[in-house]
């Protein structure tokens, strides 16, 4: 990896266009057991990512662009208290990884706590994570 400074930034923008499909993967599930999943997706996610969840939600089931995955965070983060959260993996095949998540959450709106098994695979190109897909079971 390398620092690469913006033309119009003092600050370093970190950039993983160098990173192998393992070396995301590896970093993208050590910044999620530190739930550190905003850096995640501001350091490993390409700007057109395409993001696609097993259930359709009040946006539809996919979400295009880096701020719409944001968003996808920053409901969760609302929607949901993480009482426990397990990451297993990742599991690397060419330019693909899957990652399983346990979680045991309560909504936020209903009260109701249940646990929730996810297993998401993701895509990189070019460097940095450009799909994902999630599979879960609740």
């Amino acid at each position: 990896m390398r620092l690469r400074f913006g033309d119009n930034d003092s600050s370093p923008e970190r950039h993983a266009e160098n990173m192998s499909t393992l070396e995301i993967a590896n970093e993208l599930v050590t910044l999620v057991k530190e739930g550190k999943n905003a850096e995640a997706i501001e350091k490993l996610y390409a700007d057109n990512i395409v993001s696609v969840e097993a259930v359709a939600g009040p946006e539809g089931d996919t979400a295009t662009g880096i701020e719409a995955v944001k968003g996808k965070l920053e409901w969760w983060n609302n929607s949901m208290e993480v009482h426990e959260a397990k990451v297993d993996g990742p599991y690397v095949s060419g330019d693909q990884f899957a990652v399983k998540y346990d979680y045991d959450v309560t909504d936020k709106n209903s009260g109701q706590r249940y646990p929730m098994i996810e297993v998401a695979i993701y895509t990189v190109a070019e460097g940095k994570i450009s799909h994902e897909r999630f599979f879960y079971n609740m």
